[in-house]
């Protein structure tokens, strides 16, 4: 359709499918081409598409950073849901107190394995975005299974 001076451009969605997709009017959105300099020799490009149509209020640039910055959030609940608690692990606490006591406890286990990361990253001089919770999680669940933390020493 049209590009716009930022290098995004403006397209048209128009419905393939449903009973009344040849009543409904197209959608016009705002397409932005993009890479994550992230160190990695070959980035990977990301395709976003915006309903913020005029580039004054939002450059290409600050949509794909906020873009980017917005999933950081669905990775922590992914980081506390999937991998620290469990798929299918459901909270044991029979009263309300205890289930916020439970809650608490994730959250402060999982500040901790997120410190440990920020330090480690910046001792190496590296984004701690960079380093995995995953693998940073593993090693402190081995470090507690062999006895190097017990909760009654003194």
């Amino acid at each position: 359709m049209e590009t716009l001076f930022d290098g995004s451009w403006l397209a048209r969605i128009i419905p393939t499918s449903g009973s009344n997709r040849t009543t409904t009017e197209p959608l016009i959105v705002r397409v932005i081409d993009y890479t994550i300099d992230d160190g990695r020799e070959n980035p990977e490009s990301y395709r976003l598409l915006s309903t913020i149509l005029d580039p004054s209020v939002a450059s290409a640039e600050e949509l794909a950073g906020v873009y980017s910055e917005r999933w950081e959030i669905e990775s922590t609940f992914d980081e506390l849901k999937t991998h620290q608690r469990g798929p299918k692990a459901v909270l044991r606490s029979k009263s309300p107190d205890l289930i916020l006591q439970e809650i608490w406890r994730h959250l402060c286990c999982h500040y901790a394995i997120r410190t440990l990361m920020a330090d480690t990253a910046a001792h190496a001089g590296r984004d701690p975005d960079r380093v995995s919770f995953i693998a940073a999680l593993r090693i402190a669940r081995r470090s507690t299974a062999q006895g190097a933390f017990s909760p009654s020493t003194p």
